[in-house]
């Protein structure tokens, strides 16, 4: 992995873990710890942090442990002098990010319940879908253990224009791949960039826009966990055989257009 890769992942893991926290505290002022949070209509609660922690969030005071185990898994930035192993660190930041953001995105669903959609397509009021329930998942996640669905492409970002963003999109659908989107560059959207154009988006066509900001890029994460341990048998906090199931059976990758916000 390139140290610049590796310092700029890190970097990006502690400002989503302090935002995580700050949202978590406010959080908690208005609701109390004992507010119920999570995902609509799943048995997973937060899913990434079920299946590789084996820790239920069920209410927000469940979420100061989980902010405590980011804390410990958070190495400090890549120095630039001092040369330091950085890949295992970067690793662990990446699953502090991915843990940070399912608070994120647990709050988001309590402050704001009719953000996202919790529906297979975007409706009048929004084209952001959020994470996928346990129907979606056994409809859908079926796919990508039968070979229908060869995998995934987490698009995030934007392209320069709508143009290519559309021949972007169907490129990948060709090649039967689900493109699950989130995030932004400059203000502009990938699923956006497609419904301005008149492309149909949502989880029948392939093209799954699952929230506008980065942090919503965890329910593709998520998805892949919740495949594992729906249809692969792993218990919740078996993380190694969550991994080694998501390496040999759900392929995926990112295409990052732009700075990612």
């Amino acid at each position: 992995m390139s140290k610049i890769i590796a310092s700029a992942a890190i970097r990006g893991a502690h400002k989503i873990v302090e935002r995580a926290e700050r949202k978590w505290k406010e959080a908690v002022d208005r609701w109390g710890l004992n507010e119920p949070v999570g995902f609509p209509n799943t048995a997973y609660y937060l899913p990434v942090i079920y299946g590789i922690l084996g820790i239920p969030v069920e209410k927000l005071g469940d979420m100061e442990q989980i902010l405590k185990i980011c804390k410990r898994l958070l190495p400090p930035p890549v120095r630039e002098r001092v040369h330091l192993p950085y890949l295992a660190p970067a690793l662990d930041a990446g699953m502090a990010t991915f843990f940070a953001e399912e608070i994120i995105e647990a709050i988001r669903y309590l402050e704001n319940p009719d953000f996202y959609t919790k529906t297979e397509e975007p409706n009048e009021k929004t084209i952001w879908l959020g994470a996928a329930d346990d129907i979606i998942l056994r409809k859908r996640g079926i796919e990508f253990v039968d070979g229908t669905a060869p995998g995934f492409a987490a698009v995030l970002g934007s392209t320069p224009d709508n143009e290519t963003a559309v021949k972007i999109a169907r490129e990948l659908q060709q090649k039967n791949l689900y493109i699950f989107m989130a995030a932004e560059h400059e203000g502009k959207r990938f699923a956006e960039q497609l419904v301005e154009e008149g492309v149909e988006i949502g989880w029948p066509t392939r093209l799954v826009s699952f929230g506008p900001d980065i942090t919503a890029a965890v329910f593709a994460i998520g998805f892949a966990t919740r495949v594992a341990m729906s249809f692969g048998g792993i218990q919740p906090g078996e993380f190694r055989k969550i991994l080694i199931y998501n390496k040999d059976r759900t392929f995926a990758f990112v295409m990052a257009l732009g700075h990612v916000t």
